[in-house]
């Protein structure tokens, strides 16, 4: 039992299906982004747990993935208990994924507060991060709202959705003021153009969408009845069975049929009691093998390079080598703004500018049968 009595009440989902397509040929579908290693030495999800382990204990961290990823995703976090792993039939977008994981946590504690997170971000900033998400827990038990971080925008990105954001919220009488900022949503914003990314930017009442959300169990579930009823009512049948072999049954026989929609579409967009607490952290959603170039010390060429490599009249390059064994020197000679990625069965050479086609890449390489084990 945790020292903290509070701390029992607090979970975890961290959502980790996706296949990270555009970070080929490194990322795979049995080990896409999040159980990669691209910076430091902990792979995204583990970084992901470790920041939140001081907030909840380690029973309380639950993953969602998939069947093909659940085997890596348990070897990544051995300590993590076996049934934490949750493994969907097939992927039915997150706002089947959020109503599993409320079951779950629904079926341990009635009075539990759960934060969803995506698997594969970049905070450096751990401490501000954990202050905010304390924060965001403690508000998301004092009443009945759905709370998400938003971060400053730094620049006037059209690669994340905006929330835009109204008026603070006053502090309950006689609770405790919190530290993060914590305000009413007015609206969620989709990936504006570059003029419209400019124009929030410069207005001061716009932050970036991180997807990350805390709510009480007893909020999800009556947001989920009052706009998404048969996400709810399949919920509560799971709600039975979790933490029983039956689950995995039931999921299996259920989950092909359920409808496939976004949390964002399916409730948030709809609701109003949203909040937003303000994340004073430093945050990036490596989207692509361009976005890595944010953290990666550049040379006085401003190549960014991981590994060995020699060049002549190259420029502006992201290097990144992979590869385990038989690893050589890479050589460039007048290659400019391009990205250079080498792993042990595939290399791959692509314009920056290009960087968004890595996807269409895999599609072609799934449907060659010569090719498809790359992917």
């Amino acid at each position: 039992m945790s020292k903290d009595p509070q701390k029992n009440d607090r979970f975890v989902i961290i959502m980790a299906g996706g296949r990270g397509e555009r970070f080929w040929p490194v990322s795979r579908e049995k080990t896409p982004k999040q159980l990669i290693t691209l910076l430091g030495k902990r792979s995204f999800l583990q970084q992901a747990v470790d920041r939140v382990l001081p907030l909840v204990p380690l029973k309380n961290i639950y993953i969602i993935t998939n069947a093909v990823q659940a085997p890596a995703v348990r070897k990544q976090l051995p300590k993590l208990p076996k049934d934490n792993v949750v493994a969907e039939p097939v992927g039915r977008d997150t706002c089947a994924a959020v109503a599993l994981g409320a079951a779950i946590i629904g079926a341990r504690s009635a009075k539990g507060v759960m934060a969803v997170l995506p698997a594969d971000h970049v905070i450096p900033d751990e401490k501000r991060f954990q202050q905010a998400l304390s924060d965001a827990f403690e508000a998301a038990a004092r009443d009945q709202v759905i709370v998400t971080i938003g971060i400053k925008p730094t620049e006037p990105a059209t690669g994340y959705g905006y929330i835009q954001v109204g008026d603070p919220v006053p502090t309950p009488a006689g609770e405790k003021a919190l530290k993060t900022k914590i305000s009413k949503v007015l609206r969620f914003v989709e990936k504006p153009n570059l003029e419209k990314a400019q124009e929030y930017v410069a207005s001061g009442r716009h932050q970036w969408n991180a997807g990350m959300f805390i709510w009480s169990v007893a909020t999800i579930t009556e947001g989920l009845k009052a706009n998404v009823p048969e996400m709810a009512a399949a919920a509560e049948g799971w709600r039975k069975v979790a933490g029983t072999p039956k689950l995995a049954k039931v999921l299996a026989k259920e989950y092909p049929a359920i409808k496939k929609i976004s949390i964002d579409f399916a409730l948030l967009e709809k609701a109003r009691n949203v909040v937003v607490a303000a994340g004073d952290f430093t945050w990036d959603d490596l989207g692509a093998w361009t976005a890595l170039a944010r953290h990666l010390k550049p040379d006085a060429a401003g190549n960014c390079i991981v590994g060995e490599v020699m060049e002549v009249d190259s420029s502006g390059n992201i290097v990144f080598d992979a590869r385990t064994k038989n690893r050589t020197t890479i050589t460039l000679v007048s290659v400019t703004d391009s990205i250079v990625v080498a792993t042990d069965d595939s290399f791959m050479v692509a314009h920056k500018s290009q960087a968004q086609k890595i996807k269409d890449l895999v599609k072609k390489l799934s449907e060659s049968k010569a090719h498809k084990k790359l992917v």
